[in-house]
């Protein structure tokens, strides 16, 4: 069994991690001054993602992408995941299900979003559904060959900037019709009702939208009616494992900084790492870090080698589950470490410790991913989880 990365892996990472270095952490308190990333910098962060090749890394080179594997889009999205306001979100990576697309959505939507002309968002939170999109109330009810398209959707990431809009909806109201529109964000009926301020500053805004009567054709369906369950599962997957890749990376970056901060900041006549108390609590740190990351790259390679709908979708909870709780004890500790200095917006610390804590909640909350856990023991029996590389699930 060989564990080591390969030249082409290697060099991938450290082309992530210099991206990261030179020209993500550089602009994170852009976010923290402004809010959200002022337009002229995404734009020249975004040249400077097509020059460097990390567009749409998660798409093939067939329509306009870097086509990696998943698992080498696990070690960049670690590197990226290690700035702060969501700011490696500038390289941008259209939703998996998109793919799915028909040739001339493909067209429309995908091959221009893998490019960077367009932008998309995804809508499937409400006010009354969210880890659950079963709960949905967003109805796109048909008359002869059109839908009319109504309701309300929440925490629309990237909504700001987005050009057109990725809905689930029922069709009719039928919970046995879910749905994926494709929306243009210019088409009437579309109007934002408010743009809410949360815990973190984000590249982009999570704007609340409403949806009155928007007419859309079966040209606007991605996939078929009934199928978007499926696709909404597809994506969750393809963003539970990315936000436990950006969990590792933060809360590696937070320790790097807590360990250098304990090795040149003396009390006592000594360097605080001397004390067992800074020790033990650096020790805890890293390896827990090392745990959250063997459990990663395992379902990234797995995937990347046996692609399994069903056990993507049970491992996506499990590593997201782990690698979330486990960002932030870590970068709490960090904090702690560096004392009243870790308290400060300067401080990248202080902005992890802000922005991992969505980490638990987005994309299907910490007892969400323990409900699909335990339905996947009940249906499978404990060894899909203990057991080593799956096979004969």
């Amino acid at each position: 069994m060989d564990l080591t990365l390969s030249p082409r892996e290697r060099d991938l990472q450290e082309r992530a991690a210099s991206f990261a270095r030179t020209q993500l952490f550089p602009n994170e308190m852009a976010i923290e001054e402004h809010g959200s990333l002022p337009g002229d910098i995404l734009a020249r962060l975004r040249k400077e993602v097509l020059a460097a090749g990390f567009n749409a890394i998660n798409h093939s080179r067939e329509h306009g992408g870097q086509g990696l594997s998943l698992f080498e889009q696990t070690l960049v999205n670690e590197q990226f995941g290690m700035a702060t306001g969501g700011i490696g979100g500038v390289a941008w990576q259209p939703a998996i299900p998109l793919k799915e697309g028909t040739p001339e959505q493909l067209r429309r939507y995908l091959e221009p979003s893998c490019r960077g002309e367009r932008t998309y968002c995804f809508a499937i939170s409400e006010a009354d559904a969210g880890s659950d999109p079963r709960q949905v109330k967003t109805t796109a009810v048909r008359l002869g060959s059109r839908y009319y398209l109504s309701g309300e959707k929440w925490f629309v990431t990237h909504g700001d900037i987005a050009d057109f809009i990725m809905v689930h909806a029922l069709v009719d109201g039928d919970p046995e019709k879910p749905t994926v529109f494709l929306v243009d964000k210019d088409r009437p009926g579309i109007r934002v009702k408010r743009v809410p301020k949360f815990m973190h500053n984000f590249m982009s805004e999570h704007p609340e939208y409403i949806f009155e009567k928007v007419e859309l054709g079966e040209e606007d369906i991605l996939g078929t009616v009934g199928g978007g369950l499926d696709l909404t599962k597809d994506w969750f997957v393809e963003t539970r494992l990315k936000i436990a890749a950006h969990c590792v990376g933060a809360a590696t970056r937070a320790t790097e900084i807590a360990n250098n901060y304990a090795a040149e900041r003396v009390q006592f006549g000594k360097p605080i790492r001397e004390f067992q108390g800074i020790e033990f609590m650096l020790a805890d740190m890293v390896v827990e870090i090392m745990a959250a990351k063997s459990l990663l790259y395992r379902i990234a390679w797995q995937a990347s080698q046996r692609p399994d709908r069903k056990l993507a979708h049970a491992y996506a909870s499990a590593v997201k589950l782990q690698a979330s709780e486990m960002a932030g004890r870590v970068i709490d500790k960090a904090l702690q470490i560096l004392g009243g200095r870790g308290y400060m917006r300067e401080n990248p610390v202080e902005r992890l410790y802000r922005d991992v804590r969505v980490d638990r909640i987005w994309e299907g909350t910490s007892e969400v991913q323990r409900v699909v856990i335990g339905s996947q023991i009940k249906k499978r029996g404990l060894g899909i989880y203990t057991g080593w590389i799956a096979t004969d699930y």
